[in-house]
């Protein structure tokens, strides 16, 4: 009787495993509660291999069932939980401490691409942190970040919630006039994509920085241009040792809707039954209209890097778990940088709620992925800046 549950158990687990990845198939346009079926694939994931080692000790013909499982759907293992020990990490020894005011740059280890690779930076900023409930009282998590940005030896960064002060202010020592220490003080050439200038003429938008020349540049608008949007810029890299021809590349960089939920009201949400009724219907609705939203998003991405005549590397802010239908759509043309030579979760989500990996990079299926690291020991946003390494020919 216990082996028969068992055998049934297996098989209903089986069967979820197969429907959770087939809801990261349907957008949440076509029907949004497919969402939350998708989420449940690691737990059905995990379950499959709690039920194989059952087995295994029990009987090896029915643990073939769930080894099988997880074998076709290892690359669904893979997204959420990489192990890889292999990797090419080119590492270099980073930046020394710093002063720059009073702020100080952490030590820290970076990749240091040779002639033929390209290391790319992205990174959420969180507008430097201008905001006086978001600044240090000395400034030093604005100052440290941009600095921290500007000694990377990254060929590129793709910055999202980029803030720059042209005109600057002799008030906070001119440190937001970004894009001249990220631009031409660190010897890149920058590419701006502006969604709104206030008053005070202080910009706000997406930004791309390369030490290779930027040749052409275009936005890619989600309907009425918002912070949300994407931006795409191709780089020439010239002749080097290494790559006797010079080549382009495009490099896409994107900001995907936010469920704009605040982690105080998910907490809160939690405490009772009253506050739950309170909260659910607010947070349901806003978890529903994002994920619409970043669907309909990710395929118009999607249908501008089909259209690319060069090879693609593709970075942002995803605001998506790799269980949902934007990274799945991602995945069917790209290879992601954390799950090709990454190990472990790779949250890159800097905040109360753990193990969220919301940051990613893509790269297309002429590169091969050489390293990929998350900076975790850089806290001066709610994201924390994700960095890779990459080699064009496979």
């Amino acid at each position: 009787m216990r082996r028969s549950f068992a055998f049934k158990i297996t098989l209903l687990t089986l069967a979820w495993l197969v429907l959770a990845i087939a809801c990261e198939q349907v957008p949440a346009g076509a029907f949004w509660p497919v969402v939350f079926g998708a989420l449940t694939t690691p737990v059905a994931l995990g379950l499959t291999a709690l039920l194989a080692l059952y087995w295994l000790r029990r009987n090896w013909r029915v643990a073939v069932l769930p080894i099988v499982a997880l074998a076709l759907t290892w690359p669904h293992v893979q997204r959420g939980l990489p192990v890889h020990f292999n990797a090419t990490l080119n590492e270099g020894l980073g930046t020394k401490n710093e002063e720059l005011g009073k702020a100080t740059i952490p030590r820290s280890s970076f990749f240091i691409p040779h002639a033929n690779e390209v290391a790319l930076l992205s990174a959420n900023v969180r507008i430097f942190n201008v905001y006086a409930q978001l600044r240090a009282p000395d400034n030093s998590s604005s100052t440290g970040f941009i600095r921290w940005l500007a000694a990377s030896p990254a060929d590129v960064l793709c910055l999202q919630e980029f803030y720059h002060e042209p005109r600057g202010s002799q008030a906070d020592g001119n440190i937001f006039r970004a894009v001249d220490y990220l631009g031409a003080g660190s010897g890149r050439q920058a590419f701006v994509s502006k969604t709104l200038t206030n008053r005070l003429g202080a910009e706000f938008g997406l930004a791309i920085f390369s030490r290779f020349p930027i040749v052409r540049r275009g936005t890619i608008r989600f309907g009425r241009l918002s912070q949300n949007h994407a931006m795409w810029a191709d780089l020439a890299r010239p002749a080097a040792p290494g790559r006797p021809r010079p080549d382009t590349i495009r490099v896409f960089n994107l900001h995907l809707q936010s469920m704009s939920m605040a982690e105080t009201d998910i907490e809160a949400a939690t405490e009772s039954r009253a506050s739950l009724r309170a909260k659910a219907p607010n947070l349901l609705r806003r978890f529903r209209d994002g994920a619409v939203a970043r669907g309909t998003q990710v395929d118009t991405v999607l249908a501008r890097v089909a259209r690319s005549p060069y090879p693609v590397l593709l970075a942002g802010d995803l605001n998506d778990l790799p269980y949902s239908y934007t990274y799945d759509r991602l995945a069917d043309h790209l290879q992601n940088a954390w799950a090709t030579v990454g190990t472990g979760i790779g949250a890159t989500y800097h905040g109360r709620l753990p193990f969220l990996r919301i940051d990613q990079q893509f790269a297309g299926p002429q590169w091969r992925v050489l390293g990929c690291r998350v900076h975790r020991e850089i806290k001066w946003s709610d994201h924390f800046p994700l960095e890779g390494l990459y080699q064009l020919g496979r």
